[in-house]
């Protein structure tokens, strides 16, 4: 019979080899509207389900009753809030930016210079008392009996702080004042600590978690700074989620050239690791050099041949992937990030039609 996209998510992150492999692709709003009209697909439809992408459903926590409207104007006194902008409900200021789906960012905290001013924050957006769970259990089973993988976010660590405090501020704090750093990270780590176990307790098949951690060439900070601030954390995270149910996997994204820190990731328990941008990494060296102890999830450059390749660079691309990084499993193919509006509809059809054609969904085992 055919495979369910359960049954394959397990075969691949066990690294056995199927025929089918797991395959999707995002894009930003006003792409998918275009690729939505270009295929004819249902306003209602799922356009991974459509094209019978991997499409894991997501199991989160759900908010116990409606946070109080907070006032966080007191800290854009110094800024023009502009009518098109927005204050989110973690106090976090939105300004929209001149392209795509990008926005400014200024942290509410950005001026904080003690931890009380650090304390007197509205930290109920991130208290773990405020979730329920009840419902998680089965909404997973509920998924399993279609078949499905059932997924749940983690959080992040470093991003979410320094969205919080300021991205400069945030570094400062790392390298001169630790207890400014630790108190942010440490709401970070309860909340997502909390939301991690309860996913696991449920049942979730993977726990989605990470961090843009670096650049294009190298890390953004030194390993002993990652290792105080963030590793502690995450290995503490995935250490009690895996003594709960140990066939559980973890999914780690970062963008960037993460080659010095993917040893610890997996030693720390990171199964999967998303996107391994061919632009700052090799996938395959990583395949060769990690074999079965990682699956790669991506390895199809959105800053090269997506967008500025030809249908034919896309199609070799897919298939070349497909055959060395998904061989003997440990592989699930998709593009590095989400597909922005540059992107040629061809290249999206190359894509699609590839990863269809080596997917062998069809094929009955």
């Amino acid at each position: 019979m055919k495979l369910t996209q359960r049954d394959l998510f397990r075969a691949t992150v066990d690294h056995k080899k199927e025929d089918a492999i797991l395959f999707y692709a995002d894009f930003t709003e006003d792409l998918e509207k275009r690729v939505r009209t270009h295929y004819g697909i249902p306003e209602k439809q799922s356009y991974r389900e459509f094209f019978d992408m991997f499409s894991p459903c997501d199991i989160m926590p759900k908010r116990k009753c409606e946070l109080p409207k907070y006032d966080y104007t007191g800290y854009y006194q110094d800024i023009e809030i502009t009518p098109d902008a927005h204050i989110a409900e973690d106090g976090i200021l939105h300004i929209p930016g001149g392209m795509y789906h990008f926005t400014k960012l200024v942290s509410p905290l950005r001026n904080a210079s003690t931890l009380d001013d650090l304390e007197k924050f509205h930290w109920d957006f991130f208290d773990p008392e405020s979730f329920g769970t009840e419902h998680m259990e089965a909404e997973v089973q509920s998924a399993h009996k279609k078949g499905l993988v059932a997924a749940a976010w983690a959080g992040e660590l470093y991003e979410r702080a320094w969205q919080i405090r300021g991205y400069e501020e945030m570094l400062m704090d790392m390298v001169s004042d630790p207890d400014m750093a630790d108190f942010i990270f440490d709401k970070l780590f309860k909340r997502n600590m909390f939301w991690a176990v309860e996913s696991a307790k449920a049942g979730v098949d993977y726990i989605r978690c990470g961090d843009d951690v670096a650049n294009q060439n190298a890390m953004m900070f030194s390993l002993d700074t990652w290792r105080r601030f963030q590793k502690s954390r995450w290995s503490e995270i995935y250490a009690e989620v895996k003594r709960i149910n140990p066939e559980i996997k973890i999914w780690y994204h970062s963008d960037g050239n993460i080659s010095e820190i993917l040893d610890e990731l997996v030693e720390i328990g990171v199964d999967i690791i998303n996107p391994i941008q061919p632009e700052c990494m090799n996938p395959f060296e990583v395949k060769k050099r990690y074999g079965d102890r990682i699956t790669i999830d991506g390895a199809i450059g959105t800053q090269t041949v997506m967008p500025f390749g030809t249908p034919d660079d896309v199609r070799k691309t897919v298939k070349e992937a497909a055959a060395l990084l998904g061989e003997g499993g440990g592989y699930i193919l998709a593009p590095s990030h989400v597909l922005e509006p540059e992107v040629p509809i061809a290249n999206i059809e190359a894509f699609i039609e590839t990863a269809q054609e080596c997917n062998c969904c069809k094929k009955k085992r």
